[in-house]
């Protein structure tokens, strides 16, 4: 067992079905916001006793009350569904003497009591994501404080663990003589309309392991991922490897565009693998801006909005799935056919906030790409290199090294003055990219005095000179902030071949 997988299918449940995963669901947004309600409201004891001045035991005895992991969270939580707040009756007797009956949550036993305990999991990993950013230990985006969920009729979701009682698993595919079927605690058997045998077979083979399972609602459908840990593909589809100190040779260049989505070519300019953008939001652009008029032109809170709503979250889904699909078999392509591939670190993040290129941005994938390409030549035995963020590799001669600054995205051909050397754009980057990991991997094997690897500085096109920009110079550069010369990027003392 050395990785972790998901199965997703689409499920087709019963009407009395329906009714009991909108309940789980409904149970998983409750849990959450009780949580989180009970962490916020044991932080207000906490900080109103430092205000009032209160002894130090007291504070500290208030501090450590407040319920910040998972599992404190989950005792919390089960402690409170148990106690009066939570639901009481009142009872009057024959006398007429009225008496308090402490009831506790009165549907706690309907749903399955892991669909609050993850509820509470996610909660508090929330929590920790917004400390850590806040303190400085996480890197990225800003973490914001968790906050409470809405009720939404169209979606909602629960997680469920597999526990194993008496030598049989709660969460079961394919079970009762019904192939097509996943078997959930507290809601029995339902069926999907996927072909299941994949996954019965890795479990019936002891090839792979049911941990958990996630349901979620989503345009009128019900859906369920299972996470399994599963063994290494077999030895037959991964790669042979390779010794690195031997053997520099053979990356290829993955350079993503918008017109061409990927083209794959080695150092020598050989061009493997060529896909062109399919644009899948660009060419439904109009249904969606359609079916969004629709939305907006119905009343606030009327069945026709909800309708309307429904409609326009299908088309996304649609969009969404057809881009995964594609990408899948991008990525399969690649990682099948190539055991070292070589990614651009590119700024996405930066590249989106300019509204010319955002949509056909987010409509490419270029993360989704890389994230898929990354995982899956990993199961295969396979590397991935990432170049530098600053390493110019469009604008680089892959033939002799020259950097042609003067190079815009409208030139679709990269044309040297220098060496003459007429070439694709996009070929011409993945063929510096070939030639930037096959450097890279030959410095680090030579290896350079004190153990320290350089590379060849392809941008330079000459000697390295080991010279940094001053603090504060240049577009964009703060005093004291890094800037594209201080990044790192490997040198190259030699030209391409």
């Amino acid at each position: 067992m050395a990785r972790h997988t998901t199965f997703r299918f689409c499920l087709d449940p019963t009407v009395e079905q329906t009714v009991a995963l909108a309940r789980h669901a409904g149970a998983a947004r409750f849990a959450y916001n009780q949580c989180l309600r009970l962490h916020v409201d044991a932080r207000e004891r906490h900080r109103t006793l430092i205000d009032r001045g209160a002894d130090a035991d007291a504070v500290d005895q208030a501090r450590d009350a407040v319920p910040w992991s998972r599992f404190s969270l989950i005792n919390t939580f089960n402690r409170w569904k148990v106690s009066e707040a939570a639901g009481r009756q009142f009872l009057v007797t024959g006398e007429g003497v009225a008496e308090v009956e402490v009831t506790g949550l009165a549907w706690r036993g309907e749903v399955s009591a892991q669909v609050s305990e993850e509820a509470a999991v996610d909660l508090s990993r929330g929590l920790a994501a917004w400390t850590d950013s806040r303190a400085g230990k996480r890197k990225g985006r800003v973490i914001r404080h968790p906050r409470f969920k809405k009720k939404n009729h169209a979606g909602g979701s629960f997680r469920m663990r597999n526990k194993t009682t008496g030598g049989h698993a709660s969460i079961r595919v394919g079970t009762g003589g019904r192939p097509r079927s996943m078997t959930l605690p507290r809601i029995g058997s339902i069926q999907v309309r996927e072909d299941t045998r994949r996954l019965r077979r890795m479990i019936s083979t002891g090839r792979a392991r049911i941990l958990q399972a996630t349901v979620t609602r989503g345009a009128r459908r019900w859906w369920i991922s299972v996470t399994v840990e599963a063994a290494d593909p077999h030895p037959a589809v991964q790669h042979p490897a390779r010794d690195p100190d031997a053997d520099a040779t053979g990356s290829v260049g993955v350079d993503r565009g918008l017109r061409d989505l990927v083209v794959a070519g080695t150092r020598d300019g050989t061009e493997t693998l060529r896909v062109q953008a399919p644009k899948i939001l660009t060419t439904r652009l109009r249904q969606q801006r359609r079916l969004a008029r629709a939305v907006s032109r119905k009343k606030r809170g009327s069945t026709n909005r909800r309708k309307a709503a429904a409609r326009l979250a299908k088309h996304h889904v649609r969009v969404r799935d057809t881009r995964q699909h594609f990408l899948h078999q991008v990525s399969n392509q690649l990682v099948k056919t190539h055991d070292r591939l070589v990614l651009e670190d590119l700024n996405i993040t930066g590249i989106m906030s300019n509204r010319r290129l955002a949509r056909a941005v987010g409509d490419a994938a270029w993360g989704e790409l890389a994230r898929q390409i990354t995982y899956k030549q990993h199961w295969r035995n396979g590397q991935v290199v990432v170049a530098d963020r600053w390493f110019p590799s469009s604008k680089t001669c892959s033939s002799c090294g020259t950097l042609r600054k003067d190079l815009t995205l409208k030139d679709r051909t990269y044309t040297c003055g220098h060496c003459g050397l007429v070439l694709d754009r996009d070929l011409n980057a993945a063929a510096n990219l070939a030639a930037w990991a096959e450097d890279h991997a030959r410095a680090v094997t030579d290896g350079v005095g004190s153990g320290e690897a350089r590379v060849g500085d392809r941008q330079a096109a000459g000697p390295v000179i080991n010279a940094c920009r001053r603090d504060g110079t240049g577009p964009h550069i703060r005093v004291g902030g890094t800037s594209p010369d201080d990044a790192g990027t490997p040198a190259q003392t030699e030209r391409a071949a």
